[in-house]
């Protein structure tokens, strides 16, 4: 095995990083950690440049009931649980109209899997949405909740997805992926589709012209080996139809969490393993333009450390974030754009608004 100063070089070079070699670059620790935050922070620049990106939108709560109750969620309750609610059409609409108001280009559906929602139901809350916010865009749907409405409606993944396209869905969520390892999955997330589902039904939504989002929840219960075996089936599926606008990643929040009160997590990665996630992410995957960074999960401090990191884009503004606050995280709500540009104008770097697609507004 290389050495991780020649395999950085190596990669900045035109070496594709194998699995093996990224576990290296994951696990290493001392002064060569910072060697890898360098070359991650190169290849950023021959990438994308020095815009740091960030998109104004907004999050809307639906329901934090659902049907999966993974453990490493604080956010999902029961139909009879303390705390349970669902929101209707109006209830939908206010918060849909004070994102209106804000200017955001982008609504952000955050919710549990209700297990009585329908593709109809999906159906519904776009058009609500559109009544009161006409012109922006849904993101919106995970492969778990594609996989849901099928099951439902007794339909194939495809036609709920080409149904959800023609009603009005700008991108969908490549969410409910956490660790794409099923031995992982059956600890964590038992209840969602397993790895082979997701990746079929993020391929169907590509092949039917949907970009998505995709992402990685690390630091629970999983080993770097998982975690770079999470990264190359990504790698593999953008190789096929660079479908993907960007990673995201989502350090695990312990507090409130089952999977953590139960002793089979930890608590959360570190400030290294944060910094050294986005670096190899950026490094591994050559074939991505944008790696994001969770404010909200990990600090403004760590952001800006992040986009030296190889991270180039600061998610949103968000507004309201439930699913981290549930979890334990504190100031997850709102990101002002002013706060952005002084971290980033601190780094020398210029910040852009874009669109969910990554169009310069």
């Amino acid at each position: 095995m290389k050495t991780v100063t020649t395999l950085v070089s190596d990669v900045l070079g035109g070496h594709r990083l194998t699995e093996p070699e990224a576990v290296l670059l994951l696990k290493t620790k001392g002064r060569d950690t910072l060697a890898i935050l360098a070359a991650a922070d190169e290849m950023r620049e021959r990438r994308v440049g020095d815009t740091v990106t960030y998109v104004r939108n907004q999050n809307l709560h639906v329901t934090n009931i659902c049907k999966n109750l993974c453990g490493f969620c604080g956010f999902g309750r029961k139909a009879t649980d303390e705390g349970a609610y669902c929101h209707d059409k109006a209830g939908i609409q206010e918060q849909a109209r004070l994102a209106y108001r804000r200017n955001v280009t982008e609504i952000c559906l955050l919710s549990g899997v209700h297990p009585g929602f329908t593709l109809d139901t999906y159906v519904d809350m776009m058009h609500w949405i559109h009544e009161v916010a006409p012109g922006v865009h849904i993101h919106a749907f995970s492969p778990d909740e594609v996989a849901h409405a099928a099951h439902r409606g007794k339909m194939t993944t495809p036609e709920v997805i080409e149904r959800l396209k023609a009603e009005g869905l700008g991108t969908i969520q490549g969410t409910a992926a956490e660790i794409l390892v099923d031995s992982v999955r059956e600890v964590i997330c038992p209840r969602k589709v397993p790895t082979a589902e997701w990746v079929r039904i993020i391929k169907e939504a590509h092949r039917a012209g949907m970009r998505s989002t995709s992402t990685i929840m690390y630091g629970s219960y999983e080993r770097a080996e998982d975690q770079v075996e999470h990264l190359g089936i990504l790698r593999g599926i953008q190789d096929e139809t660079h479908g993907f606008t960007e990673l995201v990643t989502l350090p695990f929040v312990h507090h409130n969490t089952p999977l953590y009160q139960q002793g089979l997590a930890r608590a959360g990665p570190t400030g290294r393993e944060d910094l050294l996630m986005l670096a190899v992410s950026r490094l591994f995957l050559d074939n991505f333009s944008n790696i994001q960074v969770a404010w909200g999960k990990v600090g403004l401090k760590m952001t800006e450390l992040a986009l030296l990191s190889g991270a180039n884009d600061l998610a949103g503004t968000m507004f309201t974030d439930d699913v981290t606050g549930d979890a334990g995280a504190s100031g997850s709500d709102y990101l002002d754009p002013k706060d952005m540009e002084r971290i980033v104008h601190d780094l020398g770097r210029t910040l852009r608004q874009r669109t969910t697609l990554y169009e310069l507004v």
